[in-house]
């Protein structure tokens, strides 16, 4: 029961219309017995030219970067090259393909594996307070050979690099970004390591490690080793002979290595024999590093001077000065 009845104030059933707007206003991009079109319309039903050209635009810049996302998803499923831990890039070079010094060439095939697409590149890592001559002149080699692009990078750890090590490669190239134009990639990192180390891939082999052992394998994308097993124990020796004794061994060591080249070079121009290797490329760098050069026997001498006229040193003796 309710407290208390009172009468209604109002008979009957009253109805209120409710809007459904707060107000309306009236369609400007509309005329009289034309309907508005979906696109963006003047008063007079046209569709502005400068919103055509932006929409163009937009679709252009679209088609592009769905071209540009298919290239590098494509590229992804082929590089194989190592993730280098980069902080600075420095300089890249490109250098043509002219004569060279050696009478048999090595496929880059045979060495590397088949090219894939993606550019195929070997990352060495190297200590910029004892830059690995060595491998500054088989990367001149190199450009003689194929068509390299080469590039310096300064690690976190290292504080402070000279400037002609952050040149030792060569000048920038303008075609630096175009990746597809070069047939192999040098990627020269100055790091805080112990020793020199090399990585090309790392799906299908371990890291090189010692500036000989990265020399052995670059010299084999130049031409192949002697197939005369006495002679391709000759190189090595000689290369060991360098980087063991010449150095890194004590003054006398270096005294007797000296004597040795001497009486090599006596009887042949080469270290190797006839013809120009690894062993003179290895020893006349650390003959240069350890300071023998100016006080080498007369042999030794006329062998430096005949590595000199090839051209391939320059750089080497540039980074001593």
């Amino acid at each position: 029961m309710p407290m208390y009845q009172v009468k209604p104030i109002c008979g009957g059933d009253i109805k209120i219309d409710l809007p459904t707007c707060m107000y309306k206003v009236p369609n400007i991009h509309a005329q009289q017995g034309k309907s508005c079109t979906p696109e963006h319309a003047l008063q007079n039903g046209e569709v502005d030219p400068a919103v055509k050209a932006l929409e163009a635009r937009q679709d252009e810049i679209m088609r592009k970067l769905y071209e540009l996302k298919a290239a590098v998803e494509g590229l992804a499923k082929t590089v194989m090259t190592p993730d280098a831990d980069l902080d600075l890039t420095v300089s890249s070079s490109l250098s043509s393909q002219c004569s060279t010094t050696f009478k048999n060439t090595t496929d880059l095939d045979t060495v590397l594996g088949k090219d894939l697409g993606a550019l195929r590149d070997i990352v060495i890592n190297a200590n910029p307070v004892q830059p690995p001559l060595t491998l500054l002149v088989l990367h001149s080699l190199l450009c003689q050979h194929y068509r390299v692009l080469s590039t310096v990078h300064v690690h976190s750890s290292v504080a402070s690099v000279p400037p002609q090590l952050l040149s030792c490669l060569g000048p920038r190239h303008t075609d630096s970004y175009a990746r597809h134009m070069f047939q192999l990639g040098f990627t020269l990192i100055w790091k805080d390591v112990p020793k020199p180390q090399m990585k090309f891939s790392i799906k299908n082999m371990c890291p090189i490690e010692g500036e000989g052992n990265i020399a052995r394998f670059l010299f084999k994308l130049l031409a192949p080793y002697p197939s005369d097993p006495a002679v391709a124990t000759l190189v090595d020796s000689w290369v060991d002979t360098a980087f063991f004794q010449l150095a890194e061994g004590s003054v006398k060591e270096r005294s007797a290595v000296l004597r040795a080249l001497n009486s090599t070079l006596g009887s042949n121009p080469w270290l190797a024999g006839p013809e120009f290797s690894l062993a003179d490329v290895a020893c006349y760098c650390c003959v240069l590093q350890s300071g023998s050069a100016s006080s080498s026997p007369a042999n030794v001498q006329r062998w430096i001077k005949s590595c000199e006229n090839l051209g391939h040193f320059s750089h080497a003796k540039l980074l001593l000065k």
